[in-house]
């Protein structure tokens, strides 16, 4: 074999494992039950791999070739551990005798909600269903979830290692609930699966404004979510996704820079994910027990309908989010309709409402309450507040394209 066919092997091998590994790695874990053993095998399955379809050529269904591989290397370590564990054995034979190696897709598919599921199983602490989940749904390295997350990677690595530990001591079963208990259980996956989205929606630290892979990924959860239970809130939770989503191309500059709402090239949404998320927005204003998902998405769909922020029908949205302040009451949910309110009644009506919810003392360290007074006072001509409040909202920012942002207006005001 030539060097460029052996470039191509190991770039389809790169490719296999940014596109399957987690939808690999779920499918080990209910075949093999133990997360540190699914992922230790997972990943000598891929070493084997580069070798061995360099020499072969590359399978047919290279993830199920991997997902045996990667049995038969489980196999061999628990019999090696069996020597010294006996506990083990039990495992080991059940291992050699079972035949669930995957041949379809839904395989797949209902190994990756069995996944979620169990990562947002209650048994476990929020914080640990979340770490969970980024770590072995998405498959965020620890340093990148403690970086999201803003806490120290052996504490976040600490939390990972207790929910495994809580999950095998306490028999959590690998499972999709029973019907009966999905709606108890769906709340918390719906949380997870947003968080993961506004992660790569709106990247909390780093030099990147987006993260397309996570966002990506929470969009394929909440199909799977809609698809096992068309709940209306798992609908709008895919509307608003999707919606958001849409957005992606026109967010920043070629040079990575941010572009607001206002200024965004509209012809670069994306059509096709608004008209199904608007579609799924009147699915689930259909149904009686929609929440804040759904009102969220309703919001975006009516950003989605207006040619430019002038002709946007601020009172419509105003009213959604009075909705929503009844449905979900917070005070960024507050900030957000007070920005707007100053769109609908102007900018001084705006700039109060901001001003009496940082006064409340629950948004002091919210760099994004700061940048919208500093935006509201820029346009009232208050130079000297508008100057205060960038300069509030720099030393709270933790993303570099934000951070350029806010230091581009402070310019423009100096």
């Amino acid at each position: 074999m030539n060097e460029n066919n052996a470039s191509q092997i190991r770039d389809r091998v790169n490719e296999v494992y940014r596109q399957e590994s987690r939808s690999i790695f779920a499918t080990l874990i209910r075949l093999i039950g133990d997360f540190d053993l699914a992922e230790e095998a997972m990943h000598e399955a891929f070493a084997v791999a580069v070798k061995q379809w360099l020499r072969d050529g590359i399978p047919a269904n290279p993830r199920a070739w991997l997902v045996s591989v990667g049995r038969f290397k489980a196999i061999d370590t628990i019999r090696r551990r069996t020597r010294f564990d006996a506990s083990l054995a039990e495992l080991s034979q059940h291992l050699n005798t079972s035949d669930n190696t995957i041949t379809e897709d839904e395989d797949v598919e209902d190994d990756r909600l069995r996944l979620i599921f169990t990562c947002c199983h209650p048994a476990l602490s929020r914080e640990a269903q979340v770490a969970l989940t980024l770590r072995e749904v998405c498959g965020l390295t620890t340093e990148e979830i403690a970086s999201a997350f803003l806490i120290a990677p052996p504490t976040l690595a600490q939390r990972i290692v207790r929910a495994k530990a809580k999950i095998r001591d306490a028999h959590i079963p690998y499972q999709v609930p029973a019907i009966a208990e999905l709606p108890d259980r769906l709340d918390t996956v719906l949380q997870t699966i947003y968080l993961v989205f506004n992660e790569g929606y709106a990247a909390s630290s780093g030099r990147s404004l987006t993260r397309n892979d996570l966002s990506e990924e929470a969009i394929r959860l909440g199909r799977l979510v809609v698809d096992l239970l068309p709940d209306a809130e798992a609908i709008g939770l895919l509307a608003l996704m999707l919606m958001q989503e849409s957005r992606r191309t026109a967010r920043t500059s070629s040079t990575g820079d941010l572009i607001l709402l206002e200024d965004q090239d509209r012809s670069l949404w994306n059509q096709a994910y608004i008209a199904e998320g608007r579609a799924l927005v009147r699915q689930a204003l259909s149904s009686p027990q929609f929440g804040s998902y759904t009102i969220q998405a309703a919001i975006a769909a009516v950003h989605s309908e207006a040619t430019s922020a002038e002709a946007t029908d601020w009172a419509q949205i105003v009213a959604l989010y009075d909705l929503l302040m009844r449905a979900e009451p917070s005070p960024v949910v507050d900030l957000n309709r007070a920005v707007a309110v100053a769109m609908r009644d102007g900018f001084l009506t705006g700039l109060q409402r901001i001003d009496a919810i940082l006064s409340n003392g629950d948004l002091a360290d919210y760099h994004l309450a700061h940048a919208a007074k500093a935006d509201l006072c820029r346009r009232l001509g208050r130079n000297s507040q508008a100057r205060e409040s960038y300069q509030r909202a720099l030393a709270l920012v933790k993303q570099e394209p934000e951070r350029r942002f806010l230091e581009k207006r402070l310019q423009e005001l100096n």
